[in-house]
C-alpha cells in the first residue's frame, strides 16, 4: 500500500512539472508574437478580379489559318474598324496567315492626321484570303438592316457601364459556363420574331453572319472594355455606327446557324467571356 502511494505522488509530481513547463512554453510564445497568426481565406469561386487578369491584354496578334478580321476583333475585345485603320487594311478587309496585327488603338490625333495626308487607309496585298468562302467585313447582312432606326448619337464611350438590361423578357434557358467547352453566355428559348433589346448604351460595331456558329449576329460596344453580343437573330434592326439606348429594340428572335428559335446573349470583357448574371439585374 506504501508503494502504491510512493508511486502515485511520484507521477503527480511529474505530471505538475509537465504542465508547468507547457504553460511556461505558450507564454513565452504569447509574449513574444507581435502579430496575431495568419487565418486563411476562402476561395469562393471567380471574382470580377480573375476575369481582369485573364482578359485578351496581348498589344499584338499573328493570324492563323480561319481568322477573319470579324473574329479576331471579337476575341480580342475591339471594333473590326479600329483594327483596319490601325493596320491599314482596306474593304474587304481580307488577310493571311503569319501576319502580325496590332491590336493596340492609336491616339485619335495621329488617325485624324493619317487620313488628312492619305485620304484613305492603305491597302494590304494579300496573297491568300485566310477564308475565301465567306466575306470578312462586319456588314455582310445589309439588307438586313432597318436603316432608319436611329439611337441616341452620344459620340464617346463612357469610363463605365451605366445601368445593365435583360435583353429579352424570356427565361434563361441555358446558363454560363467557365469550362473550355462551355457555354460562353446565356441561353434564351422564345418564339420566332420576339423583341431583342439592347443590354446597354453603347454603339453598334458589328451587323452580319461572318462569324460561324453565331448566325446573323449584332454586337454592341459599351465601353473601352464592355461589349455584348446577341446571336441567332431573325432580322436586325440597326446599322453599323449607330447609338443605342439600353432596352432599345435592336432585332428579333430566330433560329439563324441553329436548329431552333433562340437568344444566345454574351458578355465580353477585353474580349474575355464572363457570366452576364454577375451584371444583369435580379429579376
Amino acid at each position: 500500500m506504501n508503494n502504491f502511494s510512493q508511486t502515485a505522488g511520484h507521477l503527480t509530481h511529474k505530471l505538475t512539472y509537465v504542465l508547468v513547463l507547457l504553460c511556461c512554453v505558450l507564454n513565452i510564445s504569447c509574449a513574444n508574437r507581435s502579430r496575431p497568426a495568419p487565418v486563411s481565406e476562402l476561395y469562393q469561386g471567380k471574382t470580377f478580379r480573375d476575369f481582369e487578369q485573364q482578359a485578351y491584354s496581348a498589344k499584338t496578334y499573328q493570324v492563323k489559318a480561319g481568322d477573319t478580321l470579324y473574329s479576331i476583333a471579337w476575341y480580342s475585345g475591339n471594333d473590326y474598324r479600329d483594327l483596319a485603320r490601325i493596320n491599314k487594311i482596306s474593304p474587304p478587309y481580307q488577310i493571311q496567315p503569319g501576319q502580325l496585327l496590332t491590336l493596340v488603338a492609336l491616339p485619335k490625333s495621329i488617325l485624324r492626321k493619317s487620313n488628312k495626308t492619305t485620304g484613305q487607309t492603305s491597302k494590304v496585298i494579300v496573297n491568300q484570303p485566310v477564308d475565301p468562302s465567306k466575306k470578312q467585313a462586319y456588314g455582310e447582312s445589309e439588307q438586313n438592316v432597318n436603316k432608319g432606326s436611329i439611337g441616341p448619337a452620344t459620340g464617346q464611350f463612357p469610363d463605365r457601364v451605366k445601368s445593365w438590361h435583360w435583353p429579352t423578357h424570356e427565361t434563361v434557358s441555358r446558363g454560363f459556363s467557365a469550362k473550355e467547352q462551355g457555354n460562353k453566355g446565356l441561353d434564351f428559348s422564345g418564339k420566332l420574331g420576339l423583341p431583342i433589346l439592347a443590354a446597354a448604351d453603347g454603339k453598334i460595331v458589328y451587323t452580319g453572319n461572318a462569324l460561324r456558329g453565331f448566325g446573323k449576329l449584332v454586337i454592341i460596344k459599351h465601353s473601352d472594355a464592355f461589349l455584348t453580343a446577341y446571336a441567332h437573330n431573325d432580322s436586325m434592326l440597326v446599322k453599323e455606327q449607330q447609338w443605342v439606348s439600353a432596352g432599345q429594340k435592336i432585332a428579333t428572335m430566330g433560329r439563324s446557324g441553329t436548329d431552333k428559335v433562340k437568344l444566345h446573349f454574351e458578355v465580353r470583357y477585353k474580349g474575355k467571356s464572363i457570366d452576364p448574371l454577375r451584371y444583369l439585374p435580379n429579376r
